[in-house]
């Protein structure tokens, strides 16, 4: 007979009651398994979809406000989830006896009401004004300054002065007053063939150095080639307005220019020479936005004592960011990325709190703030702790990240190939009990830290990221815009990676002896 996972839970209640053992393969009764496995199941099977799935709903309701690091939503949503881990018993893990690490953490809040429209001129002296659409066609720059721009646009490719490459992307053009559109990221690739001269280029790959190298230039306001998406990892500069604008933005600022933007990009990435030019298109910018030099953001830790007195020294850390973009004008809900693998984080928590058998090493569960934004370069939370750690990184034995697992129906890792050692023990987990299409591949961090992974990598720590993907629901439109909803989110998946989670660190955390960073 096959029993649906769904029922596990009651089958094992009256198999613990009876005292049976049960089998590691189905959870079914077995004739002989290990009273600590028994435990060990009981608590994995308190893991469970619809409390993982509420999780999320609490997550991204109104009331915390997009979770933009900083905000007091922010702090209500920190306390929230303060209250959770101190009802399961969980102890605080954060500094001086609390469960929070505090940081510098500037932050900009944007409102309602701009505008982004191109001025059209007709006949003789007519003016026609386009204007594009919230969200499918243009988003607020996330550290946008407030202000109104009427100006020429003028194309200024990736935006980089790089007297040591040979390449100003400025030079030729004036821009003084002006609007710059330009690319992100920088034309060489970090893939590997060309991974040596990108990392030439790599510091001129950053929104905050593009940001400021316009204004220094003298521009009044700047359009991003960048999705659209939200996006408040920049760079703030007082009156200097900005949007992330598309497709439909570029193309009409080509249009009548006698060039393709496609050929112009594919030309830069080809000779690494500039291409930059005033198109003759009068655009208008504006935003209005409220600005925080003096913004704090918090790091919110909880952590599960070993019980060996030697290895409890040693630490495995799970978590992921608990921050997303705020309200860009509206809430920007961040249910995938990243309310599902604080979820996740919180079922993995409690079932870990309730079982009868506890790690040998201590466990510490992290909610990350300020990945998200950041005025320096990003994921300003993990990359804070990492500079500041609580818990000796030497002695750091692996570290979960987890990135949007909440869709689909299979699950991805980065680093089980450079970490083979510790990806044995997520193999045996899936292979015993979860029994889901299970993929993976190298830790690899060349360009700007896009993930809380990055720093801890760059410190030696052995660092995964987990995520979901396949199915009828992924690929999905939804990321850092109002579609990252509820409505998307896979609770099974959750679950799924929840209790493999559960199961790998538990067994991990009674090897007498480790060492992943070979």
């Amino acid at each position: 007979m096959k029993f649906s996972r769904r029922l596990v839970p009651i089958l094992l209640a009256a198999v613990l009651a009876a005292g049976l053992p049960l089998s590691a393969q189905t959870g079914q009764p077995a004739a002989a398994a290990a009273p600590d496995e028994a435990k060990l199941l009981e608590a994995m099977h308190l893991i469970q979809s619809q409390p993982l799935y509420n999780y999320v709903a609490e997550l991204v309701s109104e009331k915390y406000g997009g979770r933009l690091t900083g905000t007091k939503e922010f702090g209500a949503c920190v306390d929230w989830i303060e209250s959770l881990l101190k009802g399961w018993g969980i102890e605080p893990g954060g500094e001086n006896g609390t469960y929070r690490q505090l940081f510098p953490n500037p932050y900009t809040t944007v409102f309602p009401g701009g505008v982004c429209e191109m001025s059209i001129p007709i006949g003789k002296g007519g003016v026609v004004k386009k204007s594009y659409q919230y969200e499918d066609e243009f988003m607020p720059g996330g550290t946008t300054g407030s202000g109104m721009v009427t100006a020429e646009v003028v194309y200024v490719g990736y935006g980089i002065t790089a007297p040591e490459l040979g390449y100003d992307d400025y030079k030729g053009v004036d821009v003084k007053g002006k609007i710059v559109l330009l690319e992100p990221e920088v034309p060489v690739s970090p893939a590997e063939k060309t991974l040596d001269l990108f990392k030439k280029w790599r510091p001129y790959s950053f929104h905050q150095y593009k940001l400021k190298n316009a204004a220094a230039h003298g521009a009044k306001g700047m359009i991003y080639n960048y999705g659209p998406i939200g996006n408040p990892n920049n760079a703030y500069v007082e009156g200097f307005v900005y949007h992330h604008v598309g497709t439909a933005v570029t193309t009409d600022v080509f249009a009548g220019t006698g060039k393709s933007h496609d050929d112009v990009v594919g030309r830069i990435k080809k000779e690494l020479k500039p291409q930059s030019f005033a198109t003759g298109r009068t655009m208008t910018i504006s935003n209005r936005s409220e600005h925080h030099p003096d913004g704090v953001g918090i790091n919110l830790l909880g952590k599960i004592t070993g019980t060996d007195p030697v290895l409890k020294n040693e630490v495995i850390i799970i978590g992921g960011h608990l921050d997303h973009l705020g309200r860009m004008w509206k809430l920007i809900p961040g249910a995938n990325d990243n309310a599902t693998a604080v979820a996740v984080t919180l079922g993995v928590a409690e079932a870990m709190a309730k079982c009868a058998v506890k790690p040998k090493r201590t466990v510490v569960f992290f909610f990350f703030g300020s990945e998200e934004q950041s005025e320096d370069q990003g994921t300003q939370g993990s990359h804070y702790y990492t500079e500041h750690p609580i818990y000796p990184l030497d002695k750091t034995t692996v570290f979960i990240n987890m990135e949007g697992p909440g869709i689909g129906t299979k699950i991805s890792a980065s680093g089980g190939t450079t970490y083979p050692k510790f990806w044995e023990f997520v193999q045996r987990a899936n292979t015993g009990y979860i029994h889901r299409v299970l993929t993976t591949g190298p830790a690899s961090y060349p360009a700007r830290p896009r993930e809380d992974s990055a720093w801890f990598f760059w410190k030696g720590v052995p660092s995964l990221t987990f995520g979901s993907y396949g199915g009828l629901r992924s690929p999905l439109p939804a990321y850092h815009n109002t579609r990252d909803s509820l409505e998307w989110i896979t609770p099974e998946i959750m679950e799924d990676i929840a209790q493999l989670l559960f199961m790998t660190i538990m067994d991990v955390s009674d090897e007498p002896a480790l060492n992943f960073r070979q």
